[in-house]
């Protein structure tokens, strides 16, 4: 039988001006039904290109098909007429994109934007569909969905926004899915559940995946082949086994070597207590009725207390949802909290907005989604120096140039890239980005809401290796929020295990690996080894 996707030396490039810009060059891959194929390589290599090929959803303004032809089904996609592709986009094809706050709508809620996808295209009523929405949303590991329904994304974490993505691509049971990263907003414990999940749906239906990721854990447990790309070629492509035992380019050895590795740094024993929390609490108010009256309060986190002291890590993890994002957002003073909050004897919970002002250039966050927290109006030079014109806004141009083109080289950016604008970059070099912009004003504490989760691992390595870096000449302190339990091992040196907004354990890092206390760390971590896939 001939393959259900078959893409033969196919080249593309993207229009710039006058030029065109090479984007992928002569790859070639087949996916039998039934059959996972991962995709692998650097940021910027290619992989969401050729996903996005698949689809034909590139702006056909600004994308020439130089040579090639992608094959579905024996047909080319290439010369498919719009009617169709909107014939194959959702019914045959599916895709789950790797920034679900960009993809879902924030005007509509959760409920009527499933319910498009099955009146589209299975062309279910309200009613029966209610019924299919609520056993997916629980399949995914959406707690408590009929009361989600009404939620809008902004209410819904990073990992709950990612299993609602996941949810509307699986709607339709296609032949063909393509996943880019969709799995990497999830703690690995709901990680797991989806890709049993997704093994248990290729079974039933007999369907295909195309998956990019640049987690190789993931690769081994679902993938049975692996094509490896760099600078949108096909270096390497082979079975997952052979692959991992005998890799063959010096590329794909190079991205094998690159897991998280190594431990926190030593921390002085005279190091002083920079931040100390005290029964933080966070809570928003739950309302019912016609006219919407506030009936009871959500406790979303409750009670976390740690002392943190300069040149030292802390872990925060948990299921998504769990309370994480929240507790760095109160600590910012960017949320309504009870509780205290000492930054280096300040006590900020008192402190009001201009009080609180000089203080920001000496705490600064890297958010989970730099899709949402850069803007896309302003170059990556105006992003990343937009920090200095409000905290050091004596600094001429040409200074706040030579910053930023140093920081941009400390991340591992192109400094000859900083005129463009983020969505010219891939979704690793953005979060670089969102990174550089945080380490411009020399802060001493960073809270890093899952700065590496859409880095492949050899950039996540040298990205590691900064932070450690950086931590050491500058005596940082990091409140690491993360649900990658290797690259917390390797940074951190205390953990605080969150589950629905309550502590469930803390204390010192490598103790709380080596022997759990509770059988919910336990799971995490069992969760987080390797199995192979069959």
């Amino acid at each position: 039988m001939s393959p259900l996707l078959s893409i033969n030396h196919l080249s593309l490039a993207f229009r710039q001006g006058d030029q065109l810009r090479p984007v992928v060059n002569d790859l070639s891959l087949q996916i039998d039904a039934g059959e996972t194929l991962a995709l692998v390589g650097e940021s910027g290599s290619g992989k969401s290109v050729t996903a996005l090929s698949v689809m034909q959803l590139l702006p056909a303004a600004n994308v020439r098909y130089t040579s090639g032809e992608i094959l579905f089904a024996g047909d080319d996609v290439l010369k498919a007429s719009e009617r169709t592709l909107r014939g194959l986009r959702g019914n045959q094809m599916a895709m789950i994109f790797q920034e679900p706050m960009v993809s879902l709508n924030p005007l509509h809620t959760v409920e009527k934007q499933l319910y498009e996808v099955l009146s589209l295209h299975r062309g279910m009523r309200r009613e029966a569909a209610r019924g299919e929405i609520l056993s997916w949303l629980d399949r995914v590991g959406i707690r408590q969905p009929l009361s989600r329904l009404q939620d809008f994304p902004h209410q819904l974490s990073g990992g709950e926004r990612q299993r609602i993505m996941i949810a509307m691509a699986l709607l339709t049971q296609p032949r063909l899915l393509i996943a880019d990263e969709p799995t990497t907003a999830l703690d690995v414990t709901v990680q797991a559940q989806i890709l049993h999940l997704l093994r248990e749906l290729q079974r039933e239906l007999n369907m295909a995946m195309l998956f990019i990721t640049h987690n190789l854990n993931i690769v081994r447990q679902l993938a049975q082949r692996v094509t490896v790309m760099r600078d949108g070629r096909a270096l390497e492509s082979s079975t997952a086994t052979a692959l991992f035992q005998h890799p063959a380019h010096p590329y794909t050895r190079e991205l094998l070597a690159a897991e998280p590795e190594g431990r926190a740094l030593p921390l002085a024993a005279d190091a002083a207590v920079l931040l100390k929390v005290r029964s933080l609490q966070v809570s928003f108010p739950r309302k019912s009725g016609l006219f919407k009256r506030k009936v009871a309060d959500k406790v979303v986190l409750n009670a976390l207390s740690f002392t943190l002291r300069r040149g030292e890590s802390l872990g925060l993890v948990g299921e998504s949802g769990s309370g994480k994002s929240t507790a760095a957002l109160a600590l910012l003073r960017l949320l309504r909290a009870q509780g205290e909050v000492w930054f280096d004897d300040h006590p900020l919970h008192q402190l009001s907005r201009k009080q609180l002002l000089p203080l920001r250039k000496r705490i600064q966050v890297v958010f989970q989604d730099p899709n949402s927290s850069l803007n896309p109006r302003m170059t990556v030079q105006q992003i990343i120096a937009e920090g200095l014109s409000v905290h050091q806004p004596d600094l001429s141009a040409a200074e706040q140039e030579e910053k930023v083109k140093a920081v941009m080289a400390e991340v591992g950016l192109d400094v000859e890239s900083r005129q463009r604008y983020p969505a010219e970059f891939s979704g690793g070099q953005r979060q670089r980005i969102a990174i550089a912009r945080a380490l411009i004003l020399e802060p001493q504490l960073i809270i890093l809401d899952e700065p590496t989760s859409s880095l492949d691992r050899s950039v996540q390595k040298q990205v590691l290796t900064l932070l450690r870096r950086l931590q050491q000449q500058r005596q940082l302190a990091y409140l690491f929020i993360s649900h990658d339990l290797q690259v917390v091992r390797s940074l951190c040196h205390q953990l605080v295990v969150l589950r629905q907004g309550e502590v469930v354990e803390q204390g010192d890092c490598e103790t709380l690996f080596s022997a759990p206390g509770t059988d919910y760390t336990r799971e995490l971590l069992a969760s987080a080894l390797d199995q192979p896939a069959k």
